[in-house]
């Protein structure tokens, strides 16, 4: 079992023309990712790295019986593609774009709740099964095969703690990253809630910022639904109120709510065992298996 993908997986790359695009989608191949069409409109007859390439995404579905997709697509052409691909039956839909507009984003959002997909993004990582599969831009090298789920919105943090259970022998089942935009597809808790049904899944990395009341919810949800053991951290602990650091959604705005120390509380307060450094992250990871 996986919680979002696996080497059965049959994915459509959005933009696969482009250089992003293609330049992932021979990584994505190279990983063992399961690669059956692309999708650019008026680029259709056209071939990627052995991979044929549809004008529409809903042709690319029903040729090669797709059942997700990866957007690299240009932020102002973005919406459109996710608009496209919700409109398919696909199961997921990673969207790696980074600079969406939030107006367009929020019509995506309210298109999505229509649906019964699942988006993944925008401005992430992508996800990935060590060993089976990786949708988006995740360094295949630093993950490997194991019981721990991880779920962050940081990238660059996702591959330094991944990089580092990997040095200590302490394997992934997946990890994702949902993205720092103040308007995201998967949430925290919906990540969770994959983990906690994935029987390959036995212990769970959240991997938290500065901003918003993402983390405060899920500590609710992990205290309320959650059997699975739960390691936290918080990055921006050190940022001052009012400058956005890094992400878009990664601003305090004062009085107290989104700041480190009232995500880390929430969490304590649930049970989880927040670490100050990545490292000690790792170590309570251990601790747990």
């Amino acid at each position: 079992m996986s919680a979002f993908v696996d080497a059965d997986t049959r994915v459509v790359v959005q933009g696969i023309t482009g250089g992003e695009g293609q330049f992932h989608t021979e990584q994505m191949i190279e990983y063992g990712t399961n690669v059956v069409a692309g999708a650019v409109p008026g680029k259709g007859g056209q071939e990627v790295a052995g991979v044929p390439v549809y004008d529409t995404v809903a042709r690319a579905v029903r040729e090669e019986d797709a059942d997700a997709s990866v957007v690299f697509v240009p932020p102002a052409f973005a919406a459109d593609a996710l608009y496209e691909a919700l409109d398919t039956p696909l199961n997921l839909v990673v969207a790696i774009t980074e600079g969406i507009p939030t107006q367009d984003m929020t019509g995506v959002k309210r298109r999505l709740s229509e649906t019964d997909t699942s988006l993944i993004g925008p401005n992430c990582p992508g996800v990935i099964t060590p060993g089976e599969a990786k949708l988006g831009i995740l360094p295949g090298n630093i993950f490997s095969p194991g019981k721990v789920g991880l779920v962050s919105r940081s990238g660059t943090l996702t591959y330094q703690i991944v990089n580092s259970m990997t040095q200590r022998g302490v394997g992934q089942s997946t990890a994702v990253g949902i993205g720092g935009d103040p308007i995201i597809g998967t949430s925290f808790v919906d990540t969770l809630d994959r983990f906690e049904a994935d029987t390959d899944t036995e212990a769970v990395v959240m991997c938290g910022e500065i901003g918003g009341e993402d983390e405060e919810r899920a500590a609710q949800h992990i205290a309320e639904s959650m059997d699975t053991p739960v390691v936290g951290f918080i990055a921006g602990r050190t940022a001052p109120p009012g400058k956005r650091m890094g992400h878009a959604g990664a601003i305090v705005s004062g009085g107290g709510a989104g700041t480190a120390a009232s995500k880390i509380d929430a969490l304590e307060n649930a049970g989880v065992t927040v670490g100050d450094t990545p490292a000690e992250v790792v170590k309570s990871v251990e601790a747990l298996l």
